[in-house]
Order: C-alpha cells, then structure tokens, then sequence
C-alpha cells in the first residue's frame, strides 16, 4: 500500500520559517499527479494550501501567496512546502496527498507559530 509521511514541522515564531517534506513510498507513478499540501487547524476542516500540477503548475491558497513555496522532487517522490513570514494563523497540521485518486491520510506534521 502507497504511503505518505510528512516531515518538517516543529514550533517557530511569528516570521519565522520552516521546511515540510512529503516523501511517497515506492509504488505509483509519483510524477504523473498533482501534489496538494493541505492543512488542518484544531476545529477547522481541512484545507488546500498549495497544489504542483505533474507539469508544474502551481497554485496556492490566498493567505499562502507570497510566503509559501511548493515544489516537487520527482527523482526523489518527495513535495516539499517552504514556508515563510508564518504567523499564528499557519498553525496546524499538515498533510500532502495526491490527485485523483486520493491516498490514505499520513500522520501529517504539526507547524506550531507561537512566541
């Protein structure tokens, strides 16, 4: 069974920055689908934060824009999302998954913007 793990998170300060990465496990063709970055904060819905077409078009969510980068590594089978300027409201856990066919959740990785 395919799988993501998501990595990266931790706790920083408002305007700091962090690294997440989304590794796939061997087993699909990871360069032929959209990568989408999610995130979900305590009693909201998840949320798309950023999407990398297998062309690499790339969309973000608006409070994204501008702070937020996504990009893929096909060798790799890895998404990463490089996140800037973060502020209180970026806290949540994040997750990356697939389109179409969606796969099952990973654990996703907690982004915590506190001082």
């Amino acid at each position: 069974q395919v799988q993501v793990v998501e990595s990266g998170g931790g706790l920083v300060q408002p305007g700091g920055s962090l690294r997440l990465s989304c590794k796939a496990s061997s087993g699909i063709q990871f360069e032929a689908y959209t990568w989408n970055w999610f995130r979900q904060a305590p009693g909201k819905r998840r949320e798309v934060v950023a999407s990398i077409t297998s062309l690499g078009n790339i969309n973000y969510k608006a409070a994204a824009k501008d702070r937020f980068t996504i990009s893929r590594d096909n060798a790799k089978n890895t998404v990463y999302l490089q996140m800037t300027g973060l502020r209180p409201e970026d806290t949540a856990v994040y997750y990356c998954n697939k389109q179409p066919n969606s796969l099952s959740w990973g654990q996703g990785t907690q982004v915590t913007v506190s001082s």
